[in-house]
């Protein structure tokens, strides 16, 4: 079933967007803030399923890491960081853009909100909604 989305004309290319969570969703952040380091490994299945949602959407990743008023670490900002750590993990090149705050988009994919149990679940979640 495709999802049918109507967007006033200046928001349209909300509907080209997937705005997806970092923390706990894409990476395992199981310290929470800890020393505002990136530490943890990415989940199961985010890589793969990143990439096919990447082939029909723009991904922008959200994070409370990328705000302004966090400390530096070694010199770095939370976005000059979670760049960092995408590049390490080989999925950069699915993701448009990283804020700290929540984009407008289509779907949101966040353990705080659409609640995010496994990437197994996610995909038929998505797949349910029309966005796979």
């Amino acid at each position: 079933m495709e999802k049918n989305l109507d967007f006033p004309p200046e928001f349209r290319e909300v509907k080209n967007v997937v705005a997806i969570d970092f923390d706990g969703v894409i990476h395992d952040d199981y310290l929470g803030y800890h020393d505002g380091t990136i530490y943890g490994e990415m989940l199961p299945g985010a890589g793969e399923c990143l990439k096919d949602i990447a082939s029909k959407y723009k991904i922008v990743i959200f994070t409370a890491k990328a705000r302004h008023d966090r400390p530096l670490v070694s010199g770095k900002d939370g976005i000059e960081l979670v760049w960092e750590w995408l590049e390490k993990n080989g999925i950069s090149r699915y993701v448009e853009e990283v804020t700290a705050t929540k984009p407008r988009a289509s779907l949101y994919i966040d353990d705080k909100a659409l609640r995010f149990n496994s990437w197994t679940e996610m995909r038929q979640e998505l797949s349910e909604l029309g966005f796979l």
